[in-house]
Parts: C-alpha cells; sequence; structure tokens
C-alpha cells in the first residue's frame, strides 16, 4: 500500500455525508453541518445520503434543511431493495456481513453522485473494509466514535482477556486505517485518543472533534410549574434516566439498587424514565416497576413518548441528578453534555470514556454501574449530600464550551481545506488543556 500522499488536499466541490445509522444524534450532527454550510459558501454541493426511515425518524432535520432551499443540498435514500440487502446486526457475523455491505453501498453512491470527499458520518461501521485497504471511489474523511485501544491508560480499568483482545484488535484496525492512502482526517468524539497515539504521523491524520449534542437553554422553565404538570411530589429529588431505557443504559441495575435504598431515603425519591423503549423490553420493565412501587415508598413517573428536540433540556433542568448508570459503554454519551448545560450532577457509569470525563471534568459521581450496591450507595450519597457538592459547576461549563456547535462544524470544515503542514499550527484548541 502506498503511504498517504503530502500534498494539499483541496476543498471539496461535491461533499457526500453518508450515514445509515438513525435515531439519538444522527439527524442533529448532520444538521449542524448544513446550518453552517448554508451561511458560508464551504462547498459547492452536499449529497446527503440515509436511510429511506430518516426522512420519518428525523423529521425535524429534514424540515430545516428542507427550509433553506438550496438546490446545491440533497437528501439522497438508498433504494428498497439496498436497505433490504443490509441486514441486521444481531450477530458478530451480521454486522460483519452488514458493515461489508455498507461500503458496497457507500461506494455506489460516491461513484453515482460523481463525489470528490465523502465524510463517513460514522465511521466505526466501515473499519473492516478499510483496514483490509479496499478502495474509495473519492478521498474520504470520517467520524470515529468508538475507540477502546487507549482504555487502558484510564483509571481503575481493569479489563478481561476479551476486552484486552478486542483492544489489540481495535489498534491494530485504527492502525491500518490511518495508513489508508485515500484518508484525509479521522474526526474523533474521543478526546484522548490523541494523546494515546504514539507516533506524528498518525497524530498528523486524527483529530479530536467535539460532540456538539447540546446547547445551554436559551430561556430557563418555571420549575415548580413543570414538577405539578409532571404529578412529582412535593419534597422529592427527581432522578432523571432519559434515552433508551434498555438493559444497554443499566436500567435493571438501577431498579435493583433502588430496592436496597432504606426506606427513608426512597421516600424522598422520585424516578423520572423518560425515553423509547421496544415492546418486548417495556413489558418487562414495567413488571419490574410494578413490583419495585409494591415494596418501596419510591414515586416512578413513566414518560415512553417521543420528546421533540426543543423540549428535552426541560426535564434535566427539572431534575436534581442525572443517571447514566451504563453498561460496560464504549464511547461518548450525550447525557453528559446535556447535564452538564443543566449544570446537573450525573451519576454514571466509572467504565471507559464516561468515567472518564466524570473524573477530570468533575461532572458527579462514577461508580461500577455493573454493581446494584454500589448504585445505591451513590444514589444514597445523592439524596443526603447538598446538591452543589456533587460536582463543579464551572468545570461543567468548562465541559460544554469545549463542545459547542461551532467548534464541531469549524473543525470539520476546517479540515476539509488543505491540512495544514504541522498539527500545532492548527487553531483548534486542546480540548484536555483543563
Amino acid at each position: 500500500m502506498k503511504p498517504p500522499s503530502a500534498s494539499p488536499i483541496t476543498k471539496p466541490q461535491r461533499l457526500m455525508l453518508f450515514d445509515l445509522a438513525l435515531g439519538g444524534h444522527h439527524g442533529n450532527y448532520i444538521q449542524h453541518l448544513i446550518d453552517d454550510a448554508c451561511q458560508q459558501p464551504v462547498v459547492s454541493t452536499i449529497d446527503i445520503v440515509v436511510l429511506p426511515q430518516f426522512l420519518e425518524i428525523h423529521r425535524d432535520t429534514v424540515a430545516v434543511i428542507a427550509s433553506y432551499q438550496q438546490p446545491t443540498i440533497n437528501i439522497v435514500p438508498i433504494a428498497a431493495d439496498e436497505v433490504a440487502a443490509l441486514g441486521d446486526r444481531s450477530s458478530g457475523l451480521s454486522r460483519l456481513q452488514r458493515n461489508f455491505r455498507e461500503w458496497q453501498i457507500f461506494c455506489k453512491y460516491a461513484r453515482n453522485l460523481q463525489t470528490t470527499h465523502a465524510l463517513m458520518m460514522y465511521l466505526d461501521t466501515c473499519e473492516l473494509p478499510l483496514a483490509v485497504g479496499m478502495q474509495s471511489p473519492c478521498p474520504f474523511s470520517g467520524i470515529y466514535f468508538r475507540p477502546t485501544f487507549h482504555y487502558g491508560m484510564f483509571a481503575n480499568h481493569h479489563p478481561d482477556r476479551q476486552e484486552q483482545l478486542q483492544q489489540w484488535r481495535n489498534r491494530i484496525t485504527l492502525d491500518r486505517i490511518l495508513a489508508h492512502p485515500q484518508l484525509q482526517t479521522v474526526f474523533c468524539l474521543d478526546p484522548f485518543v490523541v494523546e494515546a497515539l504514539k507516533t506524528n504521523g498518525d497524530r498528523a491524520k486524527i483529530v479530536t472533534l467535539a460532540d456538539p449534542v447540546v446547547s445551554t437553554p436559551s430561556t430557563a422553565i418555571d420549575i415548580a410549574a413543570y414538577r405539578a404538570q409532571l404529578g412529582i411530589k412535593t419534597d422529592r429529588r427527581v432522578f432523571l434516566l432519559f434515552g433508551a431505557l434498555d438493559r444497554r443504559k443499566g436500567i435493571y441495575q438501577l431498579l435493583q439498587a433502588i430496592e436496597l435504598l432504606p426506606p427513608a431515603l426512597s421516600q424522598q425519591m422520585c424516578l423520572l424514565l423518560v425515553g423509547k423503549t421496544a415492546a418486548t423490553e417495556r413489558a418487562n420493565l414495567e413488571r419490574q416497576i410494578v413490583a419495585l412501587r409494591q415494596h418501596t415508598p419510591i414515586q416512578i413517573i413513566e414518560c415512553y413518548d417521543f420528546i421533540p428536540e426543543e423540549e428535552v433540556s426541560n426535564y434535566f433542568q427539572l431534575a436534581d441528578t442525572i443517571l447514566a448508570p451504563y453498561q460496560r459503554h464504549v464511547g461518548m454519551s450525550g447525557i453528559l453534555l446535556l447535564a452538564a448545560a443543566a449544570g446537573k450532577p450525573v451519576l454514571s457509569t466509572d467504565y471507559g470514556l464516561m468515567g472518564e470525563l466524570v473524573r477530570r471534568y468533575k461532572l458527579g459521581i462514577a461508580v461500577d454501574a455493573t454493581q446494584p450496591s454500589e448504585l445505591m450507595q451513590a444514589l444514597a450519597r445523592c439524596q443526603t449530600a447538598a446538591p452543589e457538592t456533587l460536582g463543579d459547576r464551572s468545570q461543567m461549563q468548562i465541559f460544554v464550551d469545549e463542545n459547542s456547535i461551532d467548534r464541531y462544524t469549524s473543525t470539520i470544515f476546517q479540515y476539509l481545506d488543505p491540512i495544514p503542514s504541522d498539527p500545532s499550527d492548527s487553531p483548534i484548541p486542546n480540548l484536555l488543556q483543563h
């Protein structure tokens, strides 16, 4: 394989944003780039290649893009037969097959659209095709969400043999991707990755990217009125679990922890569950909630409806503590940023990137979320401690500022310009300086 060219890469005239994932941040990440592109002429044409379901699931994003009435910005859903051929991600083999099929679709649309540069909005799904040296129809960059090779540098990280093997594979794969001759830039949402890389050659191709999932709420809500609207009892501390309510988020370990709480503490607690869940998961969850209500005096409020983007921050302003007991989660979570923007402490997993961010930025409490007994002790602390002692509000604001939408968009569009000869010449700030 030839080494990367040292010649500068010019700003692309036809950019493809490629994203075959749905939900969560995926619509927002695309919308922020389009918002910025419509305010300044960063590229001539942008094609947004997505699943057909994107049009329904991310209706707000689609409506904003349509409102610009820019004929050079096009949403391009892939064909129905291509969706059917993708398959699912239910097993390791099916995920592997899907990744290669996604790569085939990426190449097809890059050729057909005559793309001059492609930005993979979820580079992780194309890791293996790139690692084995498959060629792209055009130069490309990508957003990398879930590196793990550097987790050993984090405090209290004790990987088992399977995790050690996965981290070794992850580093080998990343090395291969960084050596790909058509790769321009890897934008990484983990700010500790560049610090962990050894060679200047690797560091030149990978750039820390702000996670733009949050902006500070423009208006404060009437918390008393909002509590009354939701039916939260007087003198209860509100613990918010927001987002997909499933095993991965630690919902069942949380319920077990609550059952272990002394009645005097659960009597003062309101658990606010806000988010979507699968039908089978919801039935099991509701059974456990019914049982918990019978044995403890806790108040549990369930809200399984879709929450419009403009209302999300209301729940974070309302809450006293934000819950993030993820189960050995890899990568970032926007919940940390939403909590920090509202100035609210988190009770988080201590694993991986999330745990390290909570510790470094003093965002709240990080514990082994796989252990209900440790979660119980942390819940008790959140109940009894003064709120201002659970986290550092000034550090929370620094964390939010370092992950602004402007930093996200300016970093990406800057690195679609010719690459700086020396990474130290870049105006992108060092997100680890604090």
